[in-house]
């Protein structure tokens, strides 16, 4: 992985927010080979070559109605128009006759639509006696069938490579015949939380130690991608623990993952370990929550350093290590959809930084409106809970006032959030 930025020292030589996102977009390449597998297991995949139909869909012109099959030249337009019933085609049972004009053959959804044809009228509009069929006045021409190739032309391209398959995706893939597509292989991604004071959740808590947090909901986050994660549990705060577990998880892993010890305290070695083993390709970045972020290389492995604060790991994550894991696996760099919404808060802001704000979706007599989650220190595990997305605050703004259109990043565009 190419550096991208040299910012190691421990002074507040800070990267901001669009350059780093600019430096990712850049310097990210899939870092996974290939392999063929079946449609059941694609699910969550990611495409490594287009999708290219070799048929038309549908491959022939069928009706869309249970119904009667006529040439609508043979109604009279004025009045009702009795035919006579000959044959029948059903899905499947294809009629190999010719519609003879004057003539009308009972059709069922799906089946071919008989030579000469060229209407479907709806079996509740007519009437049938003694193999004669009545159709109203005022048939509407051409109606009520589907043509060959509609929905897809042979030689067209139905899903682009680096598309992360979703079951639409895979129907779609069904629809033109794959059984198996290309696809990228899982991410293999090491990870780690860090710190004394972290415990497992269920073990006895002393009256300074606080459950791990962060490593559930990153396996939760990253299973949701299609990584393959492995646990490596909690390293202690001592430097030779953090260079051994993490030079040996270098070897096996397309990515490394941490939480915690990524400041600049006196027991948090992650970016020394990642300075003196590795490659730093940036640290810390001029924002809030989540400034302690580091990226870098460790051998093979890419390396994600992310803060101890579980909403900084949540703003660091959605906003830095998803777009970048989504390009390491393959995928095209998923820009987040964002919405420009009005203020129903206002606040003073510290210029020189981006700042990410837990925000909630009201309803109001205006319109819809973008309300700040009441408690945003960024160990307030409630306000990624209870938000609907994040408010995103440029460097140079210093004040929000109410009906200030702002950038709101919706959670639900993350199928795990």
């Amino acid at each position: 992985m190419t550096t991208i930025n040299d910012c190691c020292a421990h002074g507040e030589n800070l990267l901001s927010v669009p350059d780093a996102l600019t430096q990712l977009r850049e310097a990210g390449q899939p870092v996974v080979e290939t392999e063929l597998v079946s449609l059941a297991d694609a699910q969550g995949r990611v495409l490594a070559e287009p999708l290219i139909s070799g048929r038309d869909i549908p491959g022939f012109n069928n009706a869309a109605v249970d119904g009667y099959a006529i040439r609508a030249e043979d109604l009279n337009p004025q009045q009702a128009t009795s035919l006579p019933l000959l044959g029948q085609s059903t899905a499947g049972h294809a009629s190999a006759e010719a519609l003879k004009p004057g003539t009308t053959m009972r059709i069922l959804t799906g089946a071919k639509m008989p030579e000469g044809a060229d209407t479907v009228v709806m079996q509740e509009d007519v009437e049938v006696t003694d193999g004669q069929v009545s159709f109203p006045a005022g048939v509407k021409a051409g109606g009520n069938w589907r043509p060959r190739g509609e929905d897809v032309a042979n030689g067209q391209a139905v899903r682009p490579a680096g598309l992360r398959l979703r079951p639409q995706d895979i129907g779609m893939a069904a629809a033109i015949g794959c059984s198996q597509l290309q696809v990228y292989k899982a991410l293999r991604i090491a990870v780690f939380s860090t710190g004394d004071e972290i415990l497992e959740p269920g073990e006895p808590l002393s009256e300074d130690s606080v459950y791990d947090i962060n490593r559930y909901m990153l396996r939760s986050w990253l299973q949701g991608m299609g990584c393959a994660v492995t646990d490596l549990g909690i390293l202690p705060d001592q430097y030779d623990a953090v260079q051994r577990a993490l030079t040996e998880a270098a070897t096996n892993h397309d990515v490394i993952m941490t939480s915690g010890g990524a400041s600049t305290g006196d027991t948090d070695h992650i970016a020394d370990v990642l300075s003196a083993e590795g490659t730093m390709n940036f640290w810390r970045l001029a924002m809030k929550p989540g400034k302690p972020l580091t990226l870098g290389q460790l051998g093979n492995a890419r390396f994600v350093g992310l803060p101890g604060n579980p909403v900084a790991v949540g703003v660091c994550f959605l906003r830095f290590a998803y777009p970048l894991l989504c390009t390491l696996s393959g995928q095209e760099w998923p820009e987040p959809r964002s919405y420009q919404i009005p203020a129903a808060f206002s606040m003073k802001k510290k210029a020189g930084r981006t700042e990410f704000v837990r925000s909630v979706l009201q309803q109001s007599e205006e319109g819809l409106r973008v309300s700040s989650y009441a408690k945003q220190g960024s160990g307030v595990l409630s306000s990624l809970v209870e938000a609907d997305g994040l408010v995103e605050l440029a460097e140079d703004l210093t004040q929000v006032e109410e009906g200030d259109l702002l950038t709101f990043f919706p959670f639900d565009q993350f199928g795990f959030m």
